[in-house]
């Protein structure tokens, strides 16, 4: 099993190199040698993504309608990425918008900023795999969003909340923050909340990491903000709901509401974006709050929820950049509160 992701990891990389030096003969083709001498190719357009399967393989999950192709990891002698001139593109491949970074290629990602001061920091665990994403404004010393999955093979209750506050080790220390950065007026707000991540304590305490927290006042934390995170985790986390969540939270870095005693930027808002496929049809939605120190605990959400293309405005980032082009355009618009429940 090991030994597979270390190819395919090096498989992916050479793929970021790839487009990098040679966009002609960019890989379009992935191929899998089997130990008993069959093979088997699969058009890289057409995988919207690698589902793990267990511990055991993973499910070859595609956005043009085949069935998926599971694949175990003692089945595999190697993998091949490679490119076929005779092959036509998928609709993915026509998406002019999407990341380039193979590490971002999963749809709960936003269009990477990737600017000198930014990084794109990456948490797993070998059980469970992404725990979740984020990209880092060094100078902010905070995330511009946050980014995960949500899907029955990681929302499994394990474990409890672990509080195993820390540093996050893809962050260079000089940039990171810190307890002393939230001081008393100000709570350490999980942006990928930690009871969304109960499947093992590994993964929780990753929740726990300062790249993490955004200073919120516990009024908003606490009440307003807390039901939204339930409603995404709880009402909308459901077998009879979606297949997966791909949900992006974050605030609003470049309008300061105030700082905290160590000039700490405390945002003016804060927001969700949550997109949700279900028996491959798609529908997405927006939550944009006012960060105010007031406990606001029986709020309609309904009116804090606007479109993608309404948030997208307001914070300028680009959600869900990684669809086909006409998905996006068409779900990102739409706003149909009573599909969603509110």
């Amino acid at each position: 099993m090991k030994r597979t992701i270390i190819i395919l990891f090096m498989a992916l990389t050479a793929i970021g190199m790839n487009a990098q030096t040679d966009d002609a003969q960019e890989p379009n083709m992935l191929r899998y040698y089997f130990s008993n001498g069959q093979t088997a190719e699969v058009k890289i357009s057409s995988i919207d993504r690698l589902q793990k399967v267990g511990s055991i393989g993973w499910n070859n999950v595609f956005n043009n309608g085949n069935p998926n192709l599971s694949i175990l990891f003692n089945q595999i002698d190697s993998i091949e990425f490679y490119y076929d001139p005779n092959i036509q593109p998928d609709l993915a491949d026509q998406n002019k918008n999407r990341n380039t970074n193979p590490r971002a290629m999963l749809l709960e990602y936003p269009r990477l900023r990737s600017g000198n001061d930014d990084i794109l920091s990456i948490h797993s665990t070998k059980d469970y795999g992404i725990t979740y994403g984020l990209e880092y404004d060094c100078t902010k010393r905070l995330a511009r969003w946050v980014a995960y999955e949500m899907h029955k093979g990681n929302s499994q209750k394990n474990v409890s909340r672990t509080n195993d506050w820390g540093d996050d080790p893809n962050i260079p220390s000089k940039y990171r923050t810190s307890s002393a950065d939230f001081t008393s007026n100000f709570s350490r707000g999980h942006l990928c909340p930690s009871s969304d991540r109960l499947c093992s304590r590994e993964q929780n305490k990753q929740t726990f990491y300062y790249s993490n927290m955004m200073p919120q006042y516990q009024n908003h934390n606490g009440v307003l903000w807390a039901n939204m995170e339930q409603q995404v985790g709880n009402k909308w986390n459901t077998d009879a709901f979606r297949d997966t969540l791909y949900v992006v939270k974050g605030a609003t870095i470049y309008d300061q509401l105030t700082t905290t005693g160590t000039g700490l930027t405390v945002p003016r808002y804060f927001y969700m974006a949550v997109l949700c496929v279900k028996n491959g049809n798609y529908k997405a939605i927006g939550f944009w709050t006012l960060h105010e120190n007031v406990a606001r605990s029986k709020e309609d959400l309904k009116k804090y929820a606007i479109s993608i293309d309404e948030l997208e405005e307001k914070t300028g980032i680009d959600f869900f950049c990684n669809l086909p082009d006409d998905i996006e355009e068409e779900k990102e618009k739409e706003l149909k509160t009573s599909d969603w429940k509110l």
